[in-house]
């Protein structure tokens, strides 16, 4: 037998297995490398929080002069909404997993809009507020919690937007659905700092 017919063989079934597992390979040092900025992210965000609790148990007039606290009930809503849409981007994913490529959009662009709407409610809520950004310690660090996290749920939006038009690039999916994957837990990370974030905030006044 001709060897270097054996030889091609030998390739042409081993190529497409190599293959195979050099996209897991990739796909799974991408999700690692994209955990290592979820914790980094944390980071940053445990400090805001150690910070916050810091300076409220240790500053005699927390709140700023004339306002006696926050308003709870439309950021309860807000916070609904937030919360509820990392339900709906996980069965997003579950539809995608099955091919079902329809009910994955759907699902995806109803959670963009619950992004947005917590958005639209939050500069709605900015407006109506009785202080400013250098109202006292309480007014520049709430400012910049909210805003700090507005920010990421922003970028959440975004992220999914850029997995949305890429879902309707013919073989976009035939590598696994990383992109996917990791955009929904870095929504599912946004939700539980706003979670945590609404409890000091709003919560505890």
């Amino acid at each position: 037998m001709d060897s270097s017919i054996s030889t091609e063989k030998l390739d042409g079934a081993i190529a497409p297995h190599t293959a195979h597992a050099h996209e897991e390979d990739h796909a799974g040092n991408s999700m690692f490398g994209f955990i290592i900025f979820l914790l980094s992210e944390s980071v940053i965000f445990l400090s805001f929080f150690a910070g916050y609790i810091l300076v409220k148990t240790t500053t005699p007039n927390w709140l700023p002069e004339g306002v006696s606290g926050l308003e709870v009930s439309k950021p309860a809503i807000n916070t609904f909404v937030l919360v509820s849409s990392s339900f709906v981007a996980y069965f997003a994913e579950r539809a995608l997993k099955k091919d079902n490529l329809l009910v994955f959009r759907l699902l995806w662009l109803l959670t963009m809009a619950m992004g947005a709407y917590f958005l639209v409610g939050q500069a709605i809520e900015w407006s109506e507020l009785e202080f400013g950004f250098s109202d006292g310690v309480f007014g520049g660090l709430f400012y910049l919690l909210t805003g700090f996290h507005g920010l990421h749920v922003f970028t959440g939006i975004l992220l999914m937007g850029i997995m949305l038009f890429k879902s309707f690039v013919p073989g976009n999916y035939a590598g696994g659905h990383t992109g996917v994957d990791a955009t929904s837990l870095f929504w599912h990370f946004v939700d539980v700092i706003w979670i945590i974030l609404f409890i000091l905030i709003y919560i505890w006044q």
